[in-house]
Order: C-alpha cells, then sequence, then structure tokens
C-alpha cells in the first residue's frame, strides 16, 4: 500500500495534484456583467466595535445610546468606515483574489442616513470598464460599480467604483514595444510659506481658518498626533472579520516571495485608522462622501500609520445630490456645515501610504 504520508510520496503527489484555484482572471470579466457575491454578512454590534476601537474611531454616538440619540440616530449605528470595508471585503473572492494592484476607488457615498446592527448586508458588482495594460502585458485593468445593500429592503447602503489590475490567464502578446510612454511632468509649484491650523474641531474654526489663508500664500494642513502600530490583530483579523479573503493579508508563506516581503494591511484598515485620527481633531456629525481614493505603498505589521489633514473648502449646505446624503432633520443645516479635506497617512518614515478626499458634516460652535 502506498503511504500517502511518506514525506517524498507526498511531495510527489503535490507535484502531481492540479489545484482548484480561487478568483478570476481578467478574462473573466466582461463589461456590463453583474455579480452577486455570495456570502452576505451581518453587520454585527462585534464586528463594528471591534473595527472601531481597533482603527481608533471613538465617536461616542457609535458607542452609546444617549450620544447617538443627541445626534438624530435611534441607537449607536454602524460605523460608515466598517460598512465600506465589509462590503469591499465581500468582493474580494470574485474580483481581486487573484492579486493586482489596487489603482483607485471614489465615489464612496452613503445613500441612507444611518446603518444599525443586524442588518443583513448583501452586495453586488457591476463591471464598468475593461482595458489592456500597455506596460503590464500580465495584466488587465478592470472597474466595478460596487453596491452594498439591505437584503430584506435592497436599499442601498453603500456604493462606490472601484479600479485593479487583474492578472490575464494567457498573458497579452506584444512586440516589447507597447510600452505607454511616460509623460512629461511640469514641475510641481513649491508648498506655501506658511501652515495655519484651525484653532479647533468646529465648522467655524475650519472656516476662519480657510478665511485666514485667503489672498495669502498660506494652507490650512496639519498632522495629528496619534500613530497606530501594526499588529496581527489590524492586519490578519479585521480584513478577515469582514471576508476578505485575499491572501496578501493572511498568508505568511506566499506574501515572502512577494514585493512587501510580508503580509501587508487591508486598505480600509489603513484608510480608517488615519481617518480615525483626523476626526479625533474634529467635531463629526455624519460622513457625507469619499473620492480619489488611492494607496501609495505598502503597510506591513510592525508599521506605524500616521495621519494629515489638509482642509479644502467649507460650506453650509448639507444637500448633497451627487451623493445621495439624506439629512436627518430640516434644522440639521442649524447644527452643522460641510468641510471637505485631504486626508493623508504615513508610515514611520513619512512615506505616504494613502490619500483621498473626505466630504463630513462637522457640529457648529454651541450645537
Amino acid at each position: 500500500m502506498t503511504d500517502w504520508t511518506d514525506p517524498e510520496t507526498f511531495t510527489q503527489a503535490l507535484e502531481q495534484a492540479e489545484t482548484k484555484e480561487k478568483g478570476n482572471c481578467f478574462e473573466d470579466f466582461e463589461e456590463g456583467q453583474v455579480i452577486e457575491h455570495d456570502p452576505g454578512l451581518t453587520l454585527s454590534r462585534h464586528g463594528n466595535e471591534a473595527w472601531m476601537s481597533q482603527t481608533l474611531n471613538h465617536d461616542p454616538a457609535y458607542w452609546r445610546q444617549g450620544a447617538a440619540e443627541a445626534r438624530g440616530f435611534e441607537e449607536p449605528p454602524v460605523h460608515p468606515d466598517y460598512l465600506t470595508a465589509a462590503t469591499l471585503g465581500i468582493t474580494v473572492e470574485d474580483l481581486s483574489e487573484k492579486g493586482g494592484y489596487f489603482l483607485g476607488r471614489t465615489d464612496v457615498r452613503f445613500p441612507t442616513d444611518a446603518v444599525y446592527t443586524g442588518t443583513e448586508l448583501t452586495v453586488e458588482s457591476e463591471v464598468v470598464n475593461k482595458a489592456s495594460s500597455g506596460s503590464r502585458p500580465n495584466y488587465g485593468i478592470v472597474s466595478w460599480r460596487t453596491r452594498g445593500k439591505d437584503a430584506e429592503t435592497g436599499e442601498v447602503l453603500c456604493s462606490y467604483k472601484r479600479t485593479n489590475m487583474i492578472p490575464r490567464r494567457e498573458p497579452l502578446e506584444t512586440d516589447g514595444g507597447t510600452a505607454e510612454p511616460a509623460e512629461e511632468e511640469d514641475d510641481e509649484p513649491g508648498l506655501p510659506a506658511e501652515f495655519i491650523t484651525p484653532d479647533g474641531g468646529y465648522f467655524e474654526d475650519f472656516a476662519e481658518a480657510l478665511e485666514d489663508a485667503e489672498g495669502r500664500d498660506a494652507a490650512v494642513a496639519y498632522r495629528h498626533e496619534r500613530g497606530r502600530s501594526q499588529d496581527d490583530v489590524t492586519v490578519a483579523y479585521l480584513p478577515l472579520s469582514t471576508l476578505n479573503t485575499a491572501k496578501q493579508h493572511h498568508n505568511l508563506d506566499v506574501m515572502a516571495d512577494s514585493p512587501s516581503g510580508d503580509i501587508v494591511t487591508y486598505g480600509d484598515v489603513t484608510r480608517s485608522t488615519a481617518l480615525g485620527h483626523a476626526r479625533s481633531d474634529e467635531r463629526t456629525y455624519r460622513e457625507i462622501g469619499f473620492d480619489d481614493e488611492a494607496f501609495h505603498t505598502f503597510v506591513t505589521p510592525g508599521d506605524t500609520v500616521y495621519a494629515f489633514t489638509r482642509v479644502l473648502s467649507v460650506g453650509d449646505d448639507l444637500e448633497d445630490p451627487s451623493s445621495g446624503f439624506r439629512t436627518s432633520s430640516e434644522d440639521d443645516g442649524d447644527v452643522a456645515g460641510t468641510v471637505r479635506f485631504e486626508h493623508i497617512a504615513f508610515n514611520q518614515d513619512d512615506e505616504p501610504v494613502y490619500s483621498g478626499t473626505r466630504t463630513a458634516a462637522i457640529r457648529k460652535r454651541g450645537n
């Protein structure tokens, strides 16, 4: 009888056995295709609080009943960062488990005013674009519009568009001369002469700082003191808890030979950590939307994530037709105003690792 556990025999068996692969290649996607992702995920209080606590998002409205009611919520709701991460995590097996560079995400929106724990989340993605990569014949570029829905009502809870490079099953044949030529870059303008820091975290503080900077060679920009070093919880536990099965976050064996040389932090953990740092210096009322999100380099265990913020604009109108954002009260405009930020996460070597723009409703002083 063959002893299948004999090391030499088993090695031969592994060499002959076919691997049942997970994920899809570039050729498997077609424009207009709609993919229903299975399984869904019930948004639990434990999952929500684990995500918030480990990414330093400590807004009391998401933790305490009284604070939630004072903010106009029925109870502590699901945090938008956890909702976004869960929506994307569910899609990984179907869309990006094969690997490939994350090229960006934009138009992140939350059409409902609040989502509560116990909601069953189902997710679908539509292929909105496919393109060849002139410089990487082993990859193609795919964009999806993803929607996280309430399984009971069908209401859209979170949506975004993201773009990835996806491995091809068969490399594109080239003559070696199809690489896209690099565009000549103009000399970028230098930094402003001075940086202005708002006096506080209320809407008026951001508005006054921008007014102070107007007409001067100045920017309203500042860094946040807190940092969060990456450990087993942030690198492996949090993505797996959102059903993100990408090997980049949990398979040390495979990642040892990768460009990072190690497993890497889920991008939404990096993002949420940076946003948590920023929110700790704000009086956030509601999240409205995110755009132009990009990840610039690897974050690995032991790295520390810090954050830098630039204030771009302010406005009194909380209605945002492009986002579908709905205020909970006609009086919300008296309570808060909108502020548009650019947030940059960076590591202990001062290297940017994430950037994106964010629109949030920020409380007005005295409310």
